[in-house]
């Protein structure tokens, strides 16, 4: 869920401050019964029938055999050149879906990214801002919740590969279920109907112990997804996202205390880049060792845990380590709070979700999980991509976090 959530600190502080405020695909089977030639009895001598029509058996034969290859290629599309491979991506606009859309044109697919007419944080990009920051691709507007505006605009040409970057912006119970699964599930009905070949979907590492709504919403998506039969997948899990760790950068470099739950070691994450997770979700359109699996996926560093990346911190910028611990115990009383405000005010239902986000970051490990063992295993954790942890930091500290907004994640005075 750190794909797409904040961090450990990040969703703990949210918590807190919100308690505070190219042709169609397969040829049709009916054109092939139209192509079979099948001759109805007509009354007349059945052998001379049957000899007349012997060079037109072999023609549709032949005829059969045609569609048959025509359709071979055309279901293949890892066969063809890029360019004529159509990736639709929806959710362009958000954190991972921009740079998504950018790696697929870079390897020279024909990329249509579908965007709503008010994107990106905030609804803040019009249109042209939207054009703007894809080119390269054909960008189309609509709506996913609309699964005639999927149907007529998204996927009014037919498309080979689906890549779902779509994500709640805020994790609350009925955005979780509105675009993690609802406006996904869209997009999946039609890129069947419609006969797209393969589904790539952005999930979220943290699926595998759900106990928040966002969780069950992806993974019962998920199961429709390997359910379905008619279209192969594949599915991402990753872990953090670099963003989702770097929420308190500039807080440290004013001097302030790095603030953490317990001792800093409750729980760990191999965080990965927003470039190094484009790159991956690209590799899942052609290559066949991705076909149909669910793909955890880390960066190339180590696991750190919360204390650990506060370490490296104060490395980085030199300044001695100032540590502000919360108790764990202290997200069991608000969630216990806001549940018996929520039965008299509903709309505090969500603030009781953060906070269970909250100590759900504090304390379950962004790492593949032994459910057998109850444990979580970093040496099972693929890593993948060249940025490190280290890297990132050190190029923030210097340059700032311009790309790194987090919009309706924002906590720690990040914006």
């Amino acid at each position: 869920m750190l794909a797409h959530k904040s961090s450990i600190r990040q969703t703990a502080g949210k918590a807190s401050s919100r308690a505070q405020a190219a042709v169609p695909h397969l040829i049709s089977s009916r054109v092939e019964l139209r192509a079979s030639g099948v001759i109805p009895f007509s009354g007349v001598n059945v052998k001379a029938a049957s000899a007349s029509a012997a060079p037109r058996a072999r023609a549709t034969a032949a005829s059969r055999q045609a569609v048959r290859v025509a359709a071979a290629v055309e279901a293949d599309y890892r066969k063809r050149d890029p360019k004529d491979v159509r990736v639709l991506v929806v959710g362009p606009t958000g954190y991972i879906g921009k740079f998504v859309v950018k790696e697929l044109v870079a390897r020279g697919y024909n990329v249509v990214a579908f965007a709503r007419e008010n994107a990106g944080i905030k609804g803040k990009m019009t249109k042209e801002d939207t054009v703007k920051e894809f080119p390269g691709a054909e960008v189309r507007f609509g709506s996913v919740l609309d699964t005639e505006s999927l149907r007529t605009v998204a996927f009014k040409d037919p498309v080979d590969v689906v890549v779902s970057c779509l994500a709640s912006r805020t994790g609350g119970k009925k955005d979780s279920w509105l675009i993690d699964y609802t406006a996904t599930k869209n997009s999946l009905d039609v890129a069947r109907t419609s006969g797209a070949k393969h589904f790539v979907l952005l999930s979220a590492i943290c699926v595998q112990k759900p106990l928040l709504e966002f969780q069950k919403a992806k993974l019962k998506f998920e199961s429709d997804l390997q359910a379905a039969g008619d279209i192969t997948y594949s599915i991402v899990r990753p872990t953090a996202f670099f963003k989702s760790i770097a929420g308190q950068i500039d807080i440290v470099k004013k001097g302030n205390p790095y603030v953490m739950f317990g001792d800093g070691n409750l729980a760990a994450c191999k965080p990965i880049s927003e470039a190094d997770l484009a790159s991956f979700i690209a590799d899942c359109v052609t290559e066949q060792n991705k076909i149909n699996k669910v793909l955890p996926i880390g960066g190339p560093s180590k696991a750190f845990t919360a204390k650990q990346q506060a370490d490296l911190l104060f490395s980085i910028t030199g300044l001695p380590p100032k540590y502000f611990p919360v108790p764990v115990a202290l997200m069991d009383g608000m969630i216990g709070l806001f549940d018996s405000l929520a039965k008299l005010f509903p709309q505090l239902e969500d603030s009781a979700e953060f906070a269970r986000i909250g100590k759900y970051y504090a304390t379950e490990s962004m790492l593949v999980y032994d459910e057998a063992r109850g444990v979580y295993l970093e040496e099972e954790t693929p890593g993948y991509g060249k940025d490190t942890l280290e890297d990132f930091f050190s190029r923030a500290v210097k340059e700032g976090l311009q790309g790194q907004e987090l919009g309706d994640q924002a906590v720690f005075g990040q914006q």
